[in-house]
C-alpha cells in the first residue's frame, strides 16, 4: 500500500472504515493476551530445573557450610564466576539476592542517607538532585528516582547510545546532576548497545559534580538472539583508565538466565567503592542466600557453559523476535505511520508511532485485549513528550498468541494513525 501522504480524503475514510470492520471482529471475540512486561515464557523457564541437581552437598570449596550464617558479599565460587563473565577482579564484586532491581534502589537510597565512598555529604543534604535517563528507557529505573524527588531530565538516545554531546554539555555545567540510568547492551526498549565511543566519554568526561555516579544496569549482557552479536566495553575498566575509578556501578542478574524469582544479582565497582557499600550492607543483613548462590555456580559453571544455555534461550524466543518483525513489516511498513527496532538481543521491541497516537494505540489495543505496557512508560513520569513510543515485549506469550496480538496492534497503530490525519 502507498504511504498514506499520498491517500486522498476519500480514500483515507475508506481505509479507516475498513479497518474498523477489522477492529471491531477482534473486539468481540472478547480476547486476553498480555504483552505488558518482559518475561520468559515457561519453556525458557525449564532450562534451568537442572539447577536443582547439585543441591544435596551444600559446602563450597573452602569448606563453608551455605546453609549457615556469614560472607556478607557472596561465597568466592560466585564472585569468581561473575568475574570471569564481565572481566573484573573477584574485589570488585558484590553478591546480592535475586534482584538488581533491588541493589540499585538500595543504593540510591544509601546515596541519599548516608553518601557513598568520596561523596562530601549524602545526596538529602545537597539540595536539588538531578538524574539524566536515556530515553525511551527502564520504568523502574524512573521510579526509583521519581521516589526520592530527583529531577530527572530526558537525554534521546541515539543508535549509538544517549546523546553524548547533550550530556557532556549538561554534566560539565550543572553540579547538581549527580547520576544517570543506563541499560548499556540491548538497551530496553530500544535494544541499542553503547558503542565503545560512547563508553570511553562517558567514563572520561568532566563532571561538575564530583559524586557523580553512573548506574550501569547490564541487565542483558549475554542475552543475544543471532550470531550476530553486539559487544560492550567495559565501563569499570574505562572509568580507572580515565583517573574515575568511582564513577560506575555495574549491576547485572541471572533473572533472566534461569529465574526471574530466584536468581542471583550482582554489583561491581571499584575495589574502594565495594568495600565501602559491604560495611553499609553490613547493617542490614548477615548475608544473602548462599544456597542459591552455589546451585547457580555449579549450574552455569563458566563462561562457555553460558554460552551454551543461552543460545537455547535464544532458539526459544528469536522466532518470536522474528514474527513481530515480520506482521509488522507486511501491516505497517511503507505507510510512513510505523517504525520499529530490529535488536539483535535483548528483551524488547520499540515501537515509534506518528507523534501523538500512542496512548490512542494502547488503548484501543486494550478493548480488543491486548495489554501493552502503558503509553508513556518508557519516559521519566510516565510521559513520553511526543506520545509516540510502545514497547512492544514478545517473550511471554505463546508464538500464536503474539502474532494474534501483533495483528492487533497493527489495526491498532492504523488506525490511530488514521484518526489524527482525519481530524486535521
Amino acid at each position: 500500500m502507498d504511504p498514506f501522504q499520498n491517500f486522498s480524503k476519500e480514500q483515507l475514510v475508506a481505509r479507516k472504515e475498513e479497518l474498523s470492520k477489522i477492529y471491531e471482529d477482534y473486539r468481540l471475540k472478547g480476547l486476553k493476551l498480555d504483552m505488558s512486561r518482559g518475561k520468559p515464557c515457561t519453556e525458557q523457564l525449564d532450562l534451568s530445573d537442572g539447577i536443582f541437581d547439585n543441591s544435596r552437598n551444600l559446602v563450597t570449596n573452602d569448606g563453608f557450610d551455605c546453609r549457615n550464617y556469614g560472607l556478607l558479599d557472596g561465597i568466592a565460587e560466585a564472585k569468581s564466576l561473575f568475574a570471569e563473565l564481565f572481566d573484573i577482579s573477584t574485589d570488585q564484586i558484590f553478591i546480592g539476592g535475586n534482584s538488581s532491581l533491588n541493589l540499585m534502589y538500595d543504593l540510591i537510597a544509601k546515596a541519599f542517607l548516608f553518601g557513598l565512598n568520596g561523596f562530601e555529604k549524602p545526596w538529602s543534604q545537597a539540595g536539588k538532585i538531578k538524574f539524566l535517563c536515556p530515553s525511551p528507557g527502564y520504568d523502574r529505573h524512573f521510579a526509583i528516582t521519581e521516589q526520592f524527588g530527583v529531577e530527572m531530565i530526558i537525554v534521546p538516545m541515539k543508535n549509538d547510545g544517549p546523546d553524548m554531546d547533550m550530556i557532556e554539555s549538561l554534566v560539565a555545567e550543572d553540579e547538581s546532576i549527580k547520576g544517570m540510568w543506563s541499560i548499556p547492551m540491548y538497551s530496553n526498549p530500544t535494544g541499542v548497545t553503547y558503542s565503545d565511543e560512547v563508553v570511553r566519554r562517558l567514563a572520561s568526561m568532566k563532571t561538575k559534580a564530583k559524586d557523580f555516579r553512573i548506574m550501569w544496569d547490564n541487565a542483558y549482557a549475554f542475552h543475544h538472539l543471532y550470531d550476530d552479536q553486539d559487544k560492550l566495553a567495559n565501563i569499570i575498566a574505562e572509568c580507572e583508565k580515565a583517573g574515575n575509578p568511582d564513577r560506575a556501578f555495574l549491576f547485572s542478574s541471572t533473572s533472566k538466565i534461569t529465574f526471574p524469582g530466584a536468581g542471583i544479582a550482582i554489583m561491581a565497582s571499584s575495589k574502594e567503592n565495594i568495600a565501602h557499600v559491604k560495611k553499609q550492607i553490613s547493617y542490614q543483613t548477615i548475608g544473602y542466600d548462599k544456597i542459591n548462590m552455589l546451585l547457580h555456580v555449579r549450574f552455569i559453571k563458566d563462561a562457555e557453559n553460558l554460552k551454551n544455555h543461552m543460545k537455547k534461550h535464544a532458539e526459544i524466543i528469536r522466532p518470536k523476535f522474528d514474527a513481530v518483525d515480520e506482521i509488522l513489516t507486511r501491516n505497517l511498513d511503507g505507510k510512513g505511520i510505523a517504525s520499529w527496532t530490529k535488536p539483535k538481543g535483548g528483551y524488547f521491541i520499540s515501537l515509534d508511532v506518528p507523534e501523538g497516537c500512542a496512548k490512542r494505540t494502547v488503548s484501543l489495543a486494550k478493548e480488543a485485549g491486548v495489554t501493552l505496557t502503558s503509553a508513556g512508560a518508557t519516559f521519566p513520569y510516565g510521559k513520553d513528550p511526543k506520545d509516540s513510543n510502545i514497547r512492544i515485549a514478545p517473550t511471554y506469550p505463546p508464538i500464536e498468541e503474539l502474532r494474534q496480538a501483533m495483528e492487533i496492534l497493527s489495526v491498532c497503530v492504523e488506525l490511530a494513525a488514521l484518526e489524527k490525519i482525519l481530524s486535521n
